[in-house]
């Protein structure tokens, strides 16, 4: 039954922001931790173990498994948030595939950056470049200054305080101080728009999906987190260290890695189609 969305519940969110804050969390986690909260105040009400179970059920049955999960984190933290750890629900089990899906090619990559390139489209040429080579996240390009680039290097901390180094390669980070001298940069945010304005992680995705269109590239396999799955792809494909890439790509638990030895679906049906001759 849909509830009243009272001073009481906006307080709650207040709070709720507050600690997520403080424990260092993305601004794109804070935003989704405290929508799904919202969500379950305005259709619950207040946190009992009946109502904590009726929210799991009515996502499990209007959203896909990886939104499920995301929401009950967000209830979880909460529960932490003001001591209820006791009332935390279980996350859903989710079935995985054995292999990558919807991940741009090498191929692709370097035909799309030639392109932009060839256009003088270089704001997003380097968009690309900068994912592609660095495996950044969209948030944290989005962080990346001059002065990052004159360095080599972007320290990040994620949640608990943990220090990852996100480093650009010198033939890009040459590259990319010859654009910034050509825009009489030398100091500040890199990727702004044409009023000066940072530009935002879903301006990238939507102009991303545009730019594929345009010159004819699968838009499925377009989009700011295909080119992070590219970088560990190919990184490994170079350099087989896998205990590294998981520290480049700042995953706390080797097994998220393990994932980049898979084949992408395509390049599965390839070695069936070249192997399989009987």
């Amino acid at each position: 039954m849909l509830q009243s969305f009272g001073k009481g519940a906006y307080a709650m969110i207040d709070e709720f922001e507050e600690y997520l804050q403080s424990h260092n969390l993305s601004e794109n986690t804070i935003t989704s931790y405290s929508f799904a909260l919202k969500q379950y105040k305005k259709n619950y009400g207040s946190i009992t173990r009946k109502n904590l179970k009726q929210y799991k059920l009515w996502l499990i049955e209007n959203y896909k498994p990886e939104t499920v999960n995301l929401r009950i984190r967000a209830i979880n933290c909460y529960l932490e948030c003001i001591n209820k750890t006791n009332l935390k629900i279980p996350s859903v089990k989710m079935q995985h595939k054995n292999f990558l899906e919807n991940v741009i090619s090498e191929a692709d990559y370097i035909y799309f950056k030639n392109c932009l390139k060839s256009n003088n489209d270089m704001l997003w040429y380097f968009v690309i470049r900068f994912l592609a080579a660095t495996g950044a996240r969209i948030s944290e390009l989005l962080q990346i200054k001059a002065e990052h680039i004159n360095i080599g290097y972007l320290d990040l901390y994620s949640k608990g305080g943990k220090l990852r180094r996100l480093y650009i390669p010198e033939s890009l980070q040459n590259e990319a101080k010859d654009w910034l001298k050509k825009l009489n940069r030398t100091s500040g945010f890199v990727f702004l728009n044409r009023q000066g304005r940072l530009i935002t992680s879903r301006g990238v995705a939507i102009q991303l999906k545009s730019l594929a269109v345009k010159y004819n590239i699968n838009p499925a396999v377009v989009y700011p987190h295909s080119f992070r799955h590219l970088f560990a792809k190919t990184f490994l494909a170079r350099f087989n260290d896998i205990a590294l890439l998981a520290d480049l790509m700042g995953h706390e638990n080797i097994e998220t890695t393990r994932i980049y030895l898979r084949k992408t679906s395509t390049e599965q049906q390839l070695i069936v189609n070249k192997v399989i001759d009987w």
